[in-house]
């Protein structure tokens, strides 16, 4: 059944570029799983925030995809915890613009996206799937930011959506930690653009060792932890003097690109000392990072939490080892001691230890490689996983049929 499918991705424009201000996995994730839904015979829509005001109103991507910007009456960036105040408009602004009923099924993404989904299956009785990407409550034990209507409203959400996808086994258990009565779960993970794969390296092409970064540059993610354990690990252990740490992600204006070195202070100030040593590179597309991994030592991700763990996933495709904390989706997405090393949070020590691990042994270090690559092409290939998703979609919209019609 062909279907035409309604994503709703209010601060995830899937065409944004990766690594900058609110642009990370779920856009990835969005534009990825359209892409691959379309090879499944699907038309797939994406309605997102007009974030940026030189992006036109529409725009196709792959042959049966496309965006459409919604200003809701503020065509800029607006911060995400923000957008709650342009739901409203955006709801308005959208169900005028789009013919909600053609389209067969809603798939919402992170809660804002899922506020709206829930008043469209209300007025439209349209069948409506969930995505989280994070949740509230996850997020305040790893920071202890409150946000008490996120939580009441993913409430809401995880038990009156049609289904809902969890990407890992620990997301499904927090949510049924968190909800009493949760609507039925799918865990489909998420997969890797085809961009991540292993390449045959010539041996002038491998640079000096080096660990690999990749994300937004908040404190949440882990850098400044990971800057520590650097430090540590080139004061306290015996390794290589020309191994270095490189950084990819954050807003090109956030790094000084005539030096490889941040702009902010509170990074300058955390770097000071390792300023040879470390490189910030800014945002980088896909290929450039999958070249990255395939020639790092190891890919670390230090993240407080993440609900999956696109960067440890993608690193993998390419056959790099990661160095991942024991956190939410990322205990699932890498094996630990099979495809990299699990760490504490907030550990530098801890982080320092495995680094050194990892660049010490080379043997050990290639056979995580290579179990690695094995493990994310079989988890992870976007092929399959459209398969599925589109499979769950068909029970989906067959139940609700049958809800509205009998059988």
């Amino acid at each position: 059944m062909n279907k035409n499918i309604l994503f709703i991705s209010d601060h995830g424009d899937p065409l944004a570029p990766l690594g900058s201000e609110q642009a990370g996995g779920q856009n990835n994730y969005v534009k990825q799983l359209a892409l691959a839904l379309q090879n499944e015979g699907n038309t797939v829509d994406v309605v997102t925030h007009w974030s940026n005001p030189l992006d036109p109103p529409i725009e196709n991507f792959g042959h049966s995809c496309r965006v459409i910007r919604i200003g809701a009456g503020n065509r800029s960036f607006v911060p995400k915890n923000e957008l709650y105040n342009l739901l409203p408009a955006f709801y308005e602004e959208m169900t005028t613009i789009l013919p909600i009923s053609a389209y067969d099924l809603i798939h919402t993404h992170y809660w804002l996206s899922g506020l709206l989904g829930s008043f469209l299956k209300a007025v439209y009785h349209i069948p409506w799937i969930h995505t989280n990407h994070s949740l509230g409550i996850a997020k305040e034990s790893a920071t202890g930011i409150e946000e008490p209507l996120r939580l009441y409203t993913e409430k809401m959400i995880l038990s009156s959506a049609d289904y809902i996808v969890a990407t890992t086994k620990s997301e499904k258990s927090l949510i049924n930690k968190f909800v009493e009565n949760p609507s039925p779960i799918k865990i489909i993970p998420i997969g890797v653009d085809r961009a991540f794969r292993p390449f045959h390296l010539k041996k002038e092409e491998v640079m000096h060792p080096y660990f690999a970064f990749a994300g937004r540059l908040q404190t949440t993610k882990g850098i400044y932890t990971l800057i520590d354990a650097f430090r540590l690990l080139i004061e306290k252990y015996d390794i290589h003097p020309t191994t270095k740490l490189v950084i990819a992600g954050g807003e090109s204006n956030c790094v000084d690109f005539r030096n490889k070195l941040p702009r902010d202070k509170k990074l300058k100030s955390a770097i000071r000392g390792l300023e040879g040593r470390i490189d910030f590179l800014g945002a980088k597309s896909q290929k450039q990072l999958a070249s990255i991994f395939n020639s790092a030592t190891a890919v670390v991700v230090p993240s407080f939490y993440e609900s999956f763990g696109m960067v440890a996933a993608e690193a993998q495709a390419c056959g790099c080892p990661v160095i991942a904390s024991k956190v939410g989706g990322l205990t699932d997405i890498v094996k630990n001691r099979v495809t990299g090393l699990h760490i504490e949070k907030g550990n530098e020590n801890n982080l320092a230890h495995a680094m050194k691990t990892v660049i010490s042994n080379k043997n050990y270090s290639k056979k995580l490689g290579k179990s690695a690559a094995v493990y994310a092409n079989r988890e992870f290939n976007w092929s399959i996983l459209a398969k599925r998703m589109d499979s769950l979609y068909e029970v989906v919209i067959g139940e609700r049929k049958h809800f509205r019609f009998g059988n």
